[in-house]
């Protein structure tokens, strides 16, 4: 297992290199937190994790996925937790969401050059319902918001998926959220197709707000349209058990860090973290 160096103590510890506004929507900014490796030039063609934090749609912070990203800078990939709009703040729905979702990949990748990104190598990154957003911004067509240079695509080349919301009917979650006739509508699991990029998902057994059963399905069908799906199963582990102990009180790193070895262990496997300029650690 790596060996995680950074000691997490204090929140005041990690903080982005520059925030940037994506989209403004009416009077909402929303903004991408940026987190460089070291030694990033723009030249340099690093490979992008995008992190949409978790909260049902409806609360949450960017902050969440930050000890996230500080490791994955520590293999070379520039991290981005970015905010969407939220229901308690912004008094939307998950439709926004998906929304804000597409168009921070779109920005990462229209502004790729300036990053010091590979426009190729995006991953989208996110637990529960920013797990939900990041899988749609790969899987559900349509839902972009009106304005955009549709021209720049949206969709991912990889997904990292923490707990994610992949069925919103009443056998996962959020049913509550959707019109009757519209709750396969943003359902990831219901839109499957050959042509989805190589997935990743850490799932907890035991989880009581997104069974298990339902990433199981996920997997099946993946590997049934002939897309990679690869499902880490953590025993008796329930919701949220993936945050590290710089976002959750009381939590250890022993689950954060097996998910990020296997992380990257996965972006290696597909090709996403060859060539890195930054330092790779052993």
């Amino acid at each position: 297992m790596l060996a995680l160096t950074c000691a997490l103590q204090a929140k005041e510890t990690i903080v982005p290199d520059k925030q940037v506004v994506f989209k403004t929507v009416g009077d909402v900014q929303l903004k991408l937190h940026i987190f460089n490796p070291d030694g990033l030039k723009p030249t340099d063609q690093r490979p992008a994790i995008v992190f949409f934090f978790g909260g049902g749609w409806a609360k949450g912070s960017p902050e969440s996925f930050y000890q996230h990203s500080k490791e994955f800078n520590r293999i070379g990939i520039v991290a981005i937790p970015a905010e969407y709009r939220i229901r308690t703040l912004h008094h939307t729905t998950p439709y926004e969401s998906v929304k804000d979702a597409k168009s921070a990949i779109r920005w990462v990748r229209q502004h790729a050059a300036e990053l010091g990104v590979d426009p190729d190598r995006i991953i989208a990154a996110g637990g529960s319902a920013g797990g939900h957003i990041a899988a749609c911004t790969s899987i559900i067509e349509g839902f972009e918001e009106e304005g955009q240079d549709l021209s720049i695509s949206s969709k991912p080349n990889a997904l990292m998926l923490y707990n994610p919301v992949i069925d919103t009917t009443k056998a996962g979650y959020g049913s509550s959220k959707f019109a009757a006739d519209k709750q396969t509508e943003l359902s990831p699991v219901h839109h499957i197709s050959k042509g989805i990029p190589p997935t990743i998902i850490f799932h907890g057994t035991a989880d009581t707000t997104v069974p298990f059963e339902n990433v199981t399905r996920f997997k099946k069908l993946m590997e049934d349209a002939g897309n990679k799906c690869v499902l880490i199963p953590f025993e008796g582990k329930k919701h949220g058990f993936y945050n590290g102990s710089y976002y959750r009180e009381g939590a250890t790193d022993d689950a954060f860090n097996i998910t990020m070895e296997e992380g990257i262990k996965f972006l290696k496997e597909i090709g996403m973290v060859n060539n890195l300029t930054g330092p790779v650690r052993k």
